[in-house]
């Protein structure tokens, strides 16, 4: 594993079931991911992307095979662990954003520092920045359901990249927003990247996967090419 390397799975397995019911949703798969990388993974439903997803996000344990992040074998981690490392090292973004509707916008891009025991005015001022940077400086204050879809994924973002994650990994960010506020959350993902962030994005359209960096199609379980 070289010293710029932030994930790399190697002949990672997932079985589910046994016998004749049997799915090897991943099947000696091999993944690095540098430091800076912007990969934008394609593939057919059940092709293993969103599994092997979840595994690079710890959300989800390998049948086999080993897991590096940032030097660490994730393998054989306890569950608390496991959650320590995904809030230090990890940032997600889903197609749902997944934000609290009795929070504010504030608060919900707080809330991974209150699990890190960042202290209070560290966390208000890092939120405030953080939404700023997503050009949502205006609307700290409004709960989700007074936001757009587009802005509520700005939130969701701005959430993701709190703890400064050495890898962020979105899946089909903007599976539930329109082609304008597409282009809006896309622009901002460029643009942590070209800050040098290192992204993994999942999605179905050839359109935002041209954006990456580098492209990788999931087929039967690995990488097809």
């Amino acid at each position: 594993m070289g010293s710029n390397t932030v994930a790399e799975l190697r002949h990672i397995h997932k079985v589910y079931g046994s016998g004749d019911t049997e799915v090897r949703a991943v099947n000696d798969l091999n993944l690095t991911v540098e430091a800076g990388d912007y990969i934008a993974v394609m593939g057919a439903s059940g092709s293993g992307k969103s599994t092997a997803m979840n595994i690079l996000g710890c959300l989800d344990r390998p049948s086999s095979g080993s897991y590096l992040l940032q030097g660490q074998q994730v393998d054989g981690l306890s569950d608390d662990a496991l959650a320590i490392l995904r809030n230090r090292c990890l940032g997600f973004v889903f197609q749902q954003f997944h934000l609290l509707g009795h929070l504010s916008a504030q608060e919900n891009v707080e809330l991974p520092m209150v699990y890190a025991n960042v202290p209070a005015e560290e966390r208000q001022q890092r939120a405030v920045e953080a939404l700023q940077r997503v050009g949502l400086g205006q609307r700290l204050r409004n709960k989700p359901n007074q936001l757009s879809g587009g802005q509520q994924q700005r939130v969701a973002i701005a959430r993701a990249i709190i703890n400064r994650p050495a890898l962020l990994l979105a899946d089909e960010p903007t599976g539930a927003l329109d082609s304008e506020t597409t282009a809006d959350v896309l622009e901002i993902i460029d643009q942590l990247n070209g800050d040098g962030m290192t992204v993994v994005l999942v999605t179905h359209e050839h359109d935002v996967a041209e954006r990456a960096k580098q492209r990788v199609l999931f087929r039967d379980g690995r990488i097809a090419n």
